[in-house]
């Protein structure tokens, strides 16, 4: 009995090392992010071996119950595991079980019984700027037609390079890109218009996007069009940025609103300053910019002290 319990281990190890060259190679995910989802895995599979009594074979695999994964999930909260490590562990146990499910091995749909572990409320964590990368390079290398990738990855550097609102960015019209050169006039928030700057970056994928793109846009359409060239909806957008996190293995918490997030919190850490940062994110008053920002207090205090003695 010993020795087909090993090899039933063994193997699984070996297919838990031929994801992880799928991971890398095929879907593109940092190192850190790898070695993070094999930890997930591996401490799944101990948690087996002790919840069964044996190492787990294939059969146990197939014989999965949803109260098994639950039973995971609360062993490693009362380790003190974080919601959001939670989830990520839960995130790589489904992608493993899909893989093994394409190599031909009868996996137990147990994994996508079990609902996300609940994330304190408030504002979403910024986004690495690593997994920024990420996400904008898959988006390029995922779509099934080149200017589509050329879309989702103009709107990805878009909104983390301006910190735009989804609603904001969405609304930007031809004759409003073309008559920026390096300074957008946005309308946010109760009509109000203010003016922010591109970074050359963007200014080229925002001029490739709309050189890629089928349809011919007027002055006045919308640049962002959907696959059969309607308008795109902010539903779409989040949608779009769900399926593009998810193929990567990101955290739930990447979304349009968090790569805005993400602006701003990055731009401040690098010693941005506070009052400029206000501007640009539209906000009516500085108390709005010090509560999104959510940086440490240090740093905070630091910025605000410097935006008072301007005044």
């Amino acid at each position: 009995m010993g020795a087909p319990a090993h090899a039933e281990r063994d193997k699984a190890l070996h297919l838990l090392g031929d994801w992880q060259i799928t991971l890398r190679d095929q879907s593109r995910m940092s190192d850190h992010t790898i070695a993070a989802y094999r930890r997930d895995v591996e401490a799944f599979l101990a948690f087996l071996e002790d919840h069964l009594g044996h190492p787990p074979h294939g059969r146990d695999l197939t014989a999965l119950h949803v109260r098994d994964i639950r039973a995971f999930m609360a062993a490693r909260r009362s380790d003190g595991v974080s919601a959001r490590s939670l989830n990520r562990a839960l995130s790589a146990l489904r992608g493993f079980a899909d893989f093994l499910k394409a190599r031909g091995l009868d996996v137990s749909d147990a994994f996508s019984g079990v609902a996300t572990a609940k994330t304190n409320a408030g504002l979403p964590r910024p986004v690495d700027e690593q997994d920024v990368l990420q996400l904008i390079q898959y988006a390029f290398d995922g779509a099934k037609q080149v200017w589509l990738g050329q879309r989702d990855a103009t709107l990805l550097t878009l909104l983390y390079g301006t910190g735009l609102r989804i609603s904001e960015a969405l609304s930007l019209t031809r004759s409003q890109i073309e008559d920026a050169h390096d300074m957008l006039r946005v309308t946010g928030k109760g009509g109000k218009q203010r003016d922010v700057p591109l970074l050359p970056l963007v200014i080229k994928a925002l001029d490739d996007y709309l050189a890629a793109q089928p349809f011919g846009l007027s002055h006045d359409d919308k640049i962002f069009r959907g696959a059969r060239g309607g308008e795109m909806r902010p539903r779409q957008a989040q949608k779009l940025i769900a399926d593009l996190r998810r193929a990567i293995g990101l955290d739930d918490s990447v979304t349009p609103h968090a790569l805005r997030h993400s602006f701003a919190s990055h731009l401040l850490a690098a010693g941005g300053d506070l009052r400029t940062i206000q501007e640009l994110l539209g906000h009516a008053s500085l108390s709005s910019t010090q509560i999104y920002t959510k940086v440490d207090e240090k740093a905070l205090l630091s910025a605000y002290d410097k935006a008072h003695k301007r005044r």
